[in-house]
């Protein structure tokens, strides 16, 4: 501020927003954020832009997850104040999509995508999700970022099971399986064999189901994750 370095100011404002944001003092993070956005609006600077729309995105978004964490419900089945929150999520998640676009910055795009996926998740908008989550994919391959395709599967296959076609979630929490042993993740793979377990159960395929659960086990007493 002192040598009146406008771009300089809206960094260090969104650096502090996001910080905050990890400190779970959402609100005053929102307030950085913004100031972020606002200056870089004033000095039409669109990355700048774009970054703070993210951003603020972010922010609603842990806001909207830690509010909901103290209510074990279902995606879905939310109090008004977490749902305008996720909606606000959102929204920012939207102008950063469509800014991105823009910008023809195909990796952003990915993210976009992907947070857009999980807040219309927990919104309880599947088929809306399962849209995003898809585009979400289609990026992560076209980058070959297998932590970014493993984790898309896996939320395809968690919109699945709610809109109750387990048959379709079993395919992508196989895809899910194969890609953590690609990845050498001990841990996302006793995850996928633990919803694999629990969907075969959703079948009524008995045999199945226990195979998995015996495999998450396995894993579980091998990382010794009590």
């Amino acid at each position: 501020r002192t040598i009146g370095d406008r771009i300089g100011e809206a960094k260090a404002s969104g650096n502090l927003g996001n910080t905050l944001k990890i400190l779970g003092q959402f609100d005053e993070a929102v307030v950085c954020c913004q100031r972020h956005l606002d200056i870089s609006q004033e000095q039409g600077d669109k990355v700048g832009e774009a970054r703070a729309l993210y951003n603020i995105g972010n922010v609603y978004h842990a806001k909207g997850k830690h509010l909901s964490w103290n209510m074990a419900q279902d995606p879905g089945y939310l109090p008004e104040e977490v749902k305008e929150t996720l909606q606000k999520a959102s929204e920012y998640y939207e102008r950063n999509l469509s800014l991105v676009k823009e910008l023809g910055d195909r990796a952003a795009q990915g993210r976009a995508y992907g947070n857009l996926g999980n807040t219309q998740y927990l919104l309880g908008n599947f088929n809306e999700a399962i849209a995003f989550h898809k585009e979400r994919l289609a990026i992560a391959k076209e980058f070959g970022d297998k932590a970014a395709e493993r984790r898309a599967y896996s939320n395809l296959g968690n919109a699945h099971i709610f809109l109750g076609r387990f048959d379709i979630s079993a395919e992508y929490y196989k895809k899910t399986l194969q890609l953590s042993r690609q990845l050498k993740d001990q841990a996302v793979e006793a995850q996928a064999c633990y919803s694999l377990g629990n969907t075969y159960t959703l079948l009524q395929d008995y045999e199945r189901a226990i195979e998995y659960h015996l495999k998450h086990l396995v894993i579980a007493q091998e990382l010794g994750d009590r």
